[in-house]
């Protein structure tokens, strides 16, 4: 064996040895991704869990919020059909919004802010909502790291070999970044 065929013997070994290592990194932080959204899938559903309670609650003392508690309905509605992050994070911010105003209501009904039904409801949705907020940071994060990975020389050659993507944001849409008004009438 010459040096010129042991030289180029090395070089393929070591190409090899490189693509094997970007193509682990790439599946670990494809998984990441993958796992991250299983966290924030969960909180999610913990909400949605809860949103029905909540309309029963507030429904028993304020019947006649009705267009609050249909909205609030029908967007729950819509974040359970919609399984992508940039679709669902627009949804998700509308109705993050209308629970806001669902709780603002106890504001305007004594006994509903008396009952201790409404109140477990409420901590127990404040629980959620931090937990799904950190959530939502650790995915942004992994798709971060997964989407720099993915874009990176020398990892794009592997990342488009291997048909790895970017991952989408889970982002709010620029009308809910707004404060939420909350408008009560009686």
């Amino acid at each position: 064996m010459t040096i010129t065929t042991l030289a180029i013997a090395l070089l393929l070994l070591a190409l090899g040895a490189w693509m094997a290592i970007a193509f682990n990194r790439l599946v670990r932080l494809r998984n990441q991704v993958r796992t991250a959204w299983a966290d924030v899938d969960v909180q999610l559903i913990r909400r949605h869990d809860l949103v029905p309670s909540l309309v029963s609650a507030v429904q028993a003392y304020a019947g006649h919020e009705k267009a609050v508690l249909a909205t609030v309905t029908e967007l729950r509605a819509q974040a359970l059909a919609a399984p992508a992050p940039g679709k669902l994070g627009a949804i998700e911010s509308a109705l993050e919004q209308g629970i806001g105003r669902l709780l603002a209501l106890q504001e305007a009904y004594p006994d509903l802010k008396a009952s201790e039904n409404f109140s477990q409801l409420q901590r127990d949705l404040v629980q959620v909502e931090e937990q799904l907020q950190y959530a939502r940071r650790f995915y942004n994060g992994a798709v971060r790291d997964l989407n720099d990975a993915v874009q990176r020389v020398p990892d794009l050659f592997v990342a488009r070999l291997a048909g790895f993507d970017n991952a989408e944001f889970f982002q709010a849409d620029d009308s809910s970044r707004a404060a939420a008004k909350v408008e009560l009438a009686r």
